[in-house]
């Protein structure tokens, strides 16, 4: 599924691509998506991109006009550009060609993604994005916000944090890799959390994130490789799917078991 650094580095990608481009020919090849692709998606077309920016997993598609296209990639969306002659895929949903001659395709096997046209408005305004916590790279979150959202709640710390209310963007591979980072069970109660250890969550979140974005960065180019992929980057884990492992720094085998209905993952000596 892509999370966070996944969207980023697909913003990254796509960004000097579209930026200052205008759409000659709009495409909707099927528009049953989570929720349906715009009927007025077509009413861009000679309209110019003017910005690609990121909220949480959303890609904000800024035009001329005012308007914007709002993407959420779902469980296994992607965005890459390609050549209008290229045949489509099979889950090839949407694509816009560009006066630059390249062609933007939303690729959705699974349907699970978001496509829509807003003629108006303020993005971060729209039912989607509005009441979404801080994102975590951001100056807006640190050890004292964390720990307001924390306060009083038997919730374990492991699903406070993947909560969007609270932080967006932190995923279930980034929250089992980030409490390793800061040395917490992911089962803690969030109430229960020192403030000293909330701030070592913090700068663990940041870090891992931060870490993902950079490798990402590193496969760029693949936006426009052969095969059409987007360039997803690869890390070594600490803990994430590594269950009955050598923890990397102890070596005690990594323990699994299932939280909110999500893998989870830890090494009982680091983590406490």
């Amino acid at each position: 599924m892509p999370e966070l650094p996944e969207v980023e580095t697909t913003r990254r990608g796509i960004e000097p691509h579209l930026v200052g481009q205008a759409v000659t020919e709009v495409i909707v090849r099927h528009r049953g998506l989570r929720q349906p692709v715009s009927e007025t998606l077509d009413s861009i077309a000679g309209e110019r991109f003017t910005g690609v920016t990121r909220r949480a997993k959303y890609l904000i598609l800024t035009m001329e006009s005012g308007g914007y296209l709002l993407i959420h990639l779902g469980m296994s969306g992607s965005l890459r550009l390609a050549d209008p002659s290229a045949d489509f895929k099979k889950h090839d949903h949407v694509a816009l060609t560009l006066g630059s001659g390249k062609q933007l395709r939303f690729h959705d096997p699974r349907r699970f993604g978001i496509f829509l046209h807003l003629p108006s408005g303020d993005p971060q305004a729209h039912p989607l994005l509005k009441g979404l916590g801080p994102e975590p790279l951001d100056a807006g979150f640190t050890a004292a916000h964390l720990a307001k959202a924390c306060a009083g709640r038997k919730i374990a710390i492991k699903l406070a944090i993947m909560d969007p209310k609270v932080v967006v963007g932190v995923g279930n591979i980034y929250a089992s890799e980030a409490l390793f980072r800061a040395g917490i069970r992911p089962a803690t109660e969030a109430a229960k959390i020192t403030r000293p250890k909330l701030a070592k969550l913090v700068e663990a979140i940041r870090q891992v994130l931060t870490d993902s974005i950079e490798q990402g960065g590193t496969t760029l180019r693949d936006f426009l490789n052969s095969d059409g992929e987007p360039g997803y980057f690869r890390q070594s884990l600490f803990v994430y799917e590594r269950k009955g492992e050598p923890c990397r720094v102890c070596g005690t085998a990594i323990n699994h078991a299932v939280m909110g209905q999500r893998s989870t993952y830890w090494c009982p000596k680091c983590q406490r």
